[in-house]
């Protein structure tokens, strides 16, 4: 069960006419003493909440939507993003559009219950939470607990088997990324559109090298499908891992640890090794203050001329600034970009006016940090969310505690 730190849990619900809002906290007048608990979504872009929690008893919940984002880089910003969130006793998150760090967390007095999507969220202090007797849920994605249970379900239901060439969005993101960056997939629209024709020779993958940093379950099945779908060979690297390590996520990926030549199917070498001979590199890291610039001016510089370089993981394991250079003086072939340091990317940054492709600089691909909005599993995040919610409300035990 949840501890309280409302007035709202232990007491009775005061019926009163559900509100749906959008953009903004709508705002009640009334003098009870028992003020109808309120749910904030927070960073819903796209509108897709709104059909899950819109069944729920018109007399029991307040919720607000919030469609925009809400920066707190600077302290007006942070400012204001308290008085927005201060009156919720439950927020929703989407991944971690809207960090969640010890400083804001303690400026919401009321919050019980942080909802957040997916399974690993670097930006939220769960230790603070825990401090303050707020419960952080998660959700992994496979929709309502009481739903997906029937054969027609599980067959409908966006599995998460890398054995299967994996069925993560974001590992689909990535190759996507790959492919149209080395055949210059964007280059080839854009000439067509502007009354050109052929203007550039594709990069073939076959018998290439993809460097991976990070393997584990998004790198693993990122490897897998460029040794099965793409022909090309993998040299893998993080802090830890070990080349015994490498050969077990082999193995439980149905593939052998070694080619018919004797060469390791996921061959571990060094940071430096990978980034020297590696003709893609690939990142799927963890973000910790450790690895934050993990790649920057050293590990580009190492990089051969002709190299792809793809981050679908976290902005800020790249030092922007150092791509930026490396970018602007064509030092590798292509990037490809779906995370960035600030998101939304800012109106003013040079990745938005930058004249890639041209004048000698890199190609540069980018998305909107797309790698997981994919229709199916927003919806199944919103869906187990709008459950947990029910539970709250009904004083039961939240599914996928944290904290």
């Amino acid at each position: 069960m949840l501890a309280a730190r409302s007035n709202f849990v232990g007491r009775t619900v005061r019926s009163r006419a559900h509100q749906l809002t959008s953009g903004s906290r709508q705002q009640y007048a009334d003098s009870a003493s028992s003020p109808l608990p309120s749910l904030a979504i927070l960073d819903d872009y796209l509108s897709i909440s709104i059909p899950h929690f819109e069944h729920l008893p018109k007399s029991d919940i307040s919720i607000s939507v919030f469609k925009s984002p809400l920066p707190q880089r600077t302290a007006q910003q942070r400012a204001a993003l308290v008085e927005k969130l201060k009156p919720f006793q439950a927020i929703s998150t989407m991944r971690e559009r809207t960090p969640f760090p010890a400083s804001l967390l303690r400026e919401l007095p009321n919050l019980e219950l942080l909802l957040c999507t997916g399974t690993q969220f670097e930006t939220f202090d769960l230790d603070e939470a825990k401090k303050l007797g707020i419960a952080v849920v998660a959700a992994p994605g496979r929709g309502r607990s009481d739903r997906n249970n029937s054969t027609a379900d599980k067959k409908n239901s966006p599995g998460q088997d890398i054995r299967k060439g994996g069925n993560h969005p974001t590992t689909h993101h990535t190759l996507a990324m790959i492919l149209a960056l080395a055949r210059n997939i964007a280059d080839g629209d854009a000439a067509i559109k502007s009354g050109g024709w052929q203007t550039s020779m594709a990069m073939g993958l076959p018998g290439k090298t993809i460097g991976v940093v990070g393997m584990g379950r998004l790198g693993a099945s990122v490897a897998r499908a460029s040794i099965l779908a793409l022909g090309m060979k993998v040299v893998c690297w993080s802090a830890n891992l070990t080349q015994e390590k490498a050969d077990e996520v082999a193995a439980a990926l149905k593939l052998p640890t070694e080619d018919e030549h004797g060469d390791k199917t996921f061959r571990v070498v060094s940071k430096e090794e990978l980034f020297k001979t590696a003709d893609v590199i690939t990142l799927h890291y963890v973000l910790s203050e450790r690895s934050r610039n993990l790649v920057s001016k050293k590990e580009l510089d190492m990089m051969k001329d002709t190299a792809l370089l793809v981050n679908s993981s976290r902005g800020p394991l790249i030092n922007e600034s150092d791509l930026l250079d490396a970018a602007e003086s064509g030092r590798i072939r292509a990037i490809g970009l779906d995370t960035f340091e600030y998101e939304p990317l800012p109106a003013d940054s040079p990745w938005r006016s930058g004249r890639w492709g041209k004048d000698g600089r890199s190609n540069v691909l980018l998305t909107p940090h797309m790698g997981y909005v994919e229709e199916g599993l927003m919806n199944n995040w919103y869906a187990e969310t709008a459950e947990n919610v029910e539970r709250w409300l009904a004083k039961e035990d939240v599914l996928h505690r944290l904290v």
